[in-house]
């Protein structure tokens, strides 16, 4: 397992749509042939499909099918300075893994395949076909996992190793958005690297430098100066928990709009929005009981002829979509910025009595030893959305520190090897 993921890691599988032909580009096109190759070599009938949107692999018989849904695709590494090592040169330290996509979501899928093989290994007779959907555009836009959906069988039940134990069993609403607006400023920049990350650093390379590094020390915000201007320092973080990051567009707003820079998308950061991932401003405290606070991440900042914000916020689930809107536009209008939306995944939000839930929590209690973590929900989006009967579960045990989309992602293998052991177990019983 350890071998085949430090194969998969070395493919940089970020989305680059179109190159060598490919829907999500040659890199990602690679990876999945790759994982494919393995698969293939540990005894499971595969499938490249539609031209590389997305591939599976299954074993067993039966009518009905359990499906374990994960992805290929990485975000970008970022800042390459900010890896102790190359992104894409796995390296094994004191039992930790180091590498993109070691933690979201190639280390958990190598568990959860090699997982299946152990169980055939082992002369275990699947009642179902057990099948595994490789994703290739999840990072993004899920065409990969709609795409899929339009073409093939669909899983009558299953689980997305991309997430934490014990399992999710609500994720919130996961909206992403563009505000824009006609640039009249002449200010020009632009920043951030995907919607989901907390952005780590932000360039301005504009006027007034010399006021913007006298505001930003006044503020406290670390920055360098660089022949490209003014870097402002954040701290990566996923945008499903924005609050545990810093956002150096924000910060960088904020700096531009105190010292008396211009732009409709600087004015809105900074007025309504600043440091506060929750923009209890626009939102006030907008919660519920099963899955926590309203999110909110300026992932990235385009100001050219047009002005543009990108946005992701992750809605709670009992929490209306078209409310959210309704307030966000009415904020956005008095700034001169128009609502445009990107994407939309709705929440999903099983009840604790689900036989999915309960079979899983059996088998991780029994497997772990952990009697005392709760089905808990999610900020994050995965593919437990895109078909009925599923729910993320695991790899990331809970006391492990979540290291996705951030510099220096590492998996401790120790913990991948423990997950391997919970899927062969929860594959064994909803097989049965």
């Amino acid at each position: 397992m350890k071998a085949a993921l430090i194969e998969l890691v070395r493919i940089p599988s970020v989305c680059d749509e179109g190159d060598g032909g490919y829907p999500f580009g040659e890199a990602i096109d690679r990876a999945l042939r790759k994982t494919l190759q393995i698969a293939g070599e540990l005894g499971f009938r595969t499938h490249y499909g539609d031209q590389g949107y997305y591939g599976y692999a299954e074993i067993g018989e039966g009518r009905e099918m359990l499906g374990i849904l994960g992805h290929l695709d990485v975000v970008p590494p970022g800042k390459l300075e900010d890896w102790d090592r190359g992104p894409f040169e796995p390296v094994e330290i004191d039992g930790m893994l180091y590498g993109r996509g070691t933690q979201d979501d190639k280390g958990p899928i190598c568990a959860a395949l090699f997982a299946v093989k152990a169980l055939a290994d082992a002369g275990v007779k699947f009642n179902k076909r057990v099948r595994f959907v490789f994703g290739t555009d999840e990072e993004t836009l899920w065409r990969c996992i709609n795409r899929y959906k339009e073409k093939e069988e669909v899983p009558d039940m299953g689980f997305s190793p991309d997430a934490k134990f014990p399992l999710i069993f609500a994720e919130k609403g996961l909206l992403q958005l563009h505000l824009e607006g006609c640039n009249e400023s002449g200010l020009r920049m632009a920043g951030g690297s995907a919607f989901n990350a907390v952005p780590d650093m932000m360039v301005y390379g504009g006027e007034r430098q010399d006021d913007l590094a006298k505001e930003l020390d006044a503020l406290a915000f670390a920055y360098t100066r660089t022949a490209e201007g003014i870097e402002v320092h954040g701290k990566a973080a996923h945008a499903m928990e924005a609050e545990i990051g810093i956002n150096a567009i924000a910060r960088l707003c904020l700096a531009l709009h105190a010292i008396g820079v211009e732009s409709k998308a600087v004015r809105f950061v900074a007025q309504e929005i600043g440091e506060d991932s929750f923009a209890t401003r626009i939102f006030g405290e907008c919660a519920d009981e099963p899955s926590g606070r309203l999110k909110f991440n300026v992932g990235k900042i385009d100001l050219g002829g047009v002005e543009q914000i990108s946005i992701d916020s992750r809605i709670p689930v009992t929490v209306s979509k078209d409310e959210v809107i309704a307030k966000l536009s009415t904020t956005a209008a008095r700034y001169g910025l128009e609502y445009k939306e990107f994407d939309w995944l709705a929440p999903i939000y099983l009840p604790l009595d689900h036989f999915m839930i309960k079979t899983l929590m059996q088998v991780y209690r029994e497997v772990s030893g952990d009697t005392v973590s709760q089905p808990i929900a999610l900020g994050g989006a995965t593919y437990a959305r895109a078909i009925d009967n599923c729910v993320a579960f695991g790899a990331l045990f809970p006391d492990e520190l979540l290291t996705e989309h951030q510099p220096n992602e590492r998996a401790a293998l120790g913990n991948l090897y423990r997950a391997m052991e919970i899927y062969a177990h929860a594959v064994y019983e909803l097989t049965r």
